[in-house]
């Protein structure tokens, strides 16, 4: 199978996963704490309340001139009825009380709240529902757990009862505790009832002649709904203000009044997406409420499992788009993407739909930077690989320094430089050849090859290149070398001394033995690449380089020959035996040369 089948197998394989993750984030939502933090800043603005909808608040100063609330009679609230409804100059459309009249209290204070309700057709009273959690039958015979089963409705005394009509004031936090949607109505035994905003607002509207709306609901009669105001913007009066007489009462008419506790020691604050910094107090929420079913601002979520399909399918597109483009491309996409589906749930939130807005950016962002991470490691190692390979074939000082500059770039053409250029070659290899295999002839290339580079590039010489059985290295190239000319000797005694030991391994697996002969020249050379924009070799040519070439031709098994200009630099370091003069091939005159024993002192 060729390696570009592999490959698109295997990126078609991970984008099936990415397509099963994304699936399973989104229709989990295991993504749901920072998504609904985020939809809540940007759908969560309210836009104003309605002046129609008026809070008179147990407040501070209520309970610092009338006591605890605990210790209250009902009179207080027969008390505010009657001012209401005194007149039709002053009378509410809808009066709701979110304060529990549980049970009978005082014979004649239930007496006397009774009678003032009596004959009103615009009062709600709150009850409380409690819910515990059974086991049915979902009708398959399976049974399934219901957390919403209503175990009890605690109901206003029965006089009262008569008088008003009840709303359920329970509310529906989500997984976070925070207030996002409401209940609209529950059923129990048989019957309808309303949550205590939804009772109060079709109050009003029976009141004011306003056919009411009716939200899309979901599992439980529940639907979401817009904040209109944030903590205390609701226009709000102290209860005491009313009772005695502050406030006139004809500032109610036609209003929507809404009773209920004001101030932390009423226990009846929660925690809303409007503002995360202060609690909002329950009646607030009704107000909220009430006012999204007037304006119609109530919304139902986005089909969950068809949104799941659709975030996976976009992310494991996206991936695959990653894999066959740039990645400044593929985070231009990626932004271009998030943008369209940012604008596309505000359009679809105006419509009365929520979209889950960050699950899918949020994938789309993970993506990007997994794939980021993932190129960066694909492409040191394929770097890593590259240059472990590269240097195999070239000198391994111009491989780390293409690695370590960047700006560092393969040109044609070369530079001026004084160097120590070394050939060394094996004697009588030809007629080696001859007795022995193809492969016995490689292997003892091998052992020979690796000797010489070894002696090389322990030195900081680079090896230039293997030309059949000779070895060619040259020493202060294509970088600065410090005594480059003594290296170029140790480099060569190195070869020798290295030849016994080399020998007696040859010995034992093929029954022969070789000797090398060396030579060395120092002088100007242009050193640089040198082919054609394709293929290219790092080298050095020019006299220099062909004088070393000839000393080695003219050196016998185990000698090196050097040049005058290398005796000269070196004579009183080196011990040198003087060959005399020689004619080397293609030279027109006549060389002096030396043979190399030793060095005084190996330090460089």
């Amino acid at each position: 199978m060729e390696e570009t089948d592999f490959m698109k197998k295997k990126n078609y394989l991970q984008a099936l996963l990415v397509l099963a993750a994304g699936f399973l984030i989104s229709y989990y939502g295991i993504l749901g704490a920072v998504d609904r933090w985020g939809m809540d800043a940007l759908y969560q603005t309210p836009s104003g309340t309605d002046n129609k909808i008026r809070i008179i608040a147990v407040d501070e100063k209520t309970l610092s001139e009338y006591g605890t609330f605990s210790s209250w009679s009902r009179e207080k609230s027969a008390n505010l009825i009657s001012l209401l409804n005194g007149s039709e100059e002053s009378k509410p459309a809808a009066i709701g009380f979110d304060i529990m009249f549980i049970g009978d209290g005082d014979p004649g204070t239930d007496a006397v709240l009774a009678n003032a309700c009596e004959g009103s057709d615009n009062i709600v009273t709150a009850v409380n529902i409690v819910n515990e959690t059974v086991l049915e039958s979902n009708g398959d015979n399976e049974l399934q757990e219901n957390k919403m089963h209503i175990a009890d409705v605690e109901l206003p005394f029965e006089a009262l009862r008569k008088n008003t009509q009840i709303g359920f004031a329970n509310t529906a936090p989500d997984s976070d505790s925070y207030i996002r949607r409401a209940i609209l109505y529950r059923s129990y035994e048989g019957e309808r009832i309303d949550s205590f905003s939804s009772a109060v607002y079709r109050l009003y509207c029976a009141n004011e002649g306003i056919t009411p709306g009716q939200p899309k609901l979901g599992t439980y009669n529940e639907f979401l709904f817009s904040y209109s105001g944030r903590p205390g913007s609701y226009e709000t009066v102290s209860l005491s203000d009313v009772l005695n007489g502050t406030v006139d009462p004809r500032t109610f008419r036609d209003c929507i009044v809404l009773v209920g506790g004001y101030a932390p020691g009423m226990q009846d604050a929660y925690n809303t997406p409007v503002d995360r910094s202060q609690q909002m107090y329950g009646v607030e929420i009704h107000a909220n409420i009430i006012q999204a079913l007037l304006e119609g601002n109530t919304l139902e979520e986005a089909g969950t499992l068809l949104t799941a399909l659709l975030i996976a399918c976009l992310a494991a597109a996206y991936f695959l788009f990653l894999k066959k483009t740039k990645l400044l491309t593929g985070a231009l996409t990626g932004l271009v993407l998030i943008a369209i589906w940012m604008v596309s749930g505000k359009l679809l939130y105006g419509k009365g739909i929520e979209l889950s807005l960050f699950t899918f950016p949020i994938l789309l962002t993970a993506i990007y930077l997994i794939q980021l991470i993932s190129s960066y490691i694909e492409e040191r190692l394929r770097r890593n690989r590259m240059v472990s390979a590269f240097k195999k074939y070239v000198a391994p000082q111009v491989v780390d320094e293409l690695v370590k500059h960047d700006k560092f770039e393969i040109t044609l053409g070369g530079e001026n430089r004084d160097v120590a250029v070394m050939f060394v070659d094996i004697r009588g290899f030809t007629s080696m050849s001859e007795a022995l295999s193809p492969e016995q002839v490689v292997d003892i290339l091998n052992e020979y090859l690796t000797l010489t580079t070894s002696a090389i590039f322990d030195h900081g010489g680079t090896l230039d290149k293997f030309i059949g059985d000779a070895t060619m290295g040259i020493f202060n190239a294509p970088f600065d070398l410090d005594d480059y000319v003594f290296k170029a000797i140790l480099t060569a005694l190195d070869i020798v001394n290295g030849t016994q030991e080399l020998n007696d391994r040859l010995l034992e697996r093929f029954g022969k033995t070789v000797r090398f002969g060396i030579g060395i020249h120092c002088g100007p050379a242009v050193v640089g690449n040198v082919g054609c924009g394709f293929r290219m070799d790092y080298t050095a040519i020019g006299d220099t380089v062909n004088t070393a070439s000839r000393l080695e031709g003219s050196a016998a098994g185990g000698q090196i020959l050097i040049s005058t200009d290398v005796y000269e630099r070196l004579k009183d370091r080196i011990q040198a035996n003087k060959i005399g003069n020689l004619r080397l091939k293609g030279k027109e005159n006549e060389l002096t040369v030396y043979e190399v024993i030793d060095v005084y002192n190996r330090q460089t």
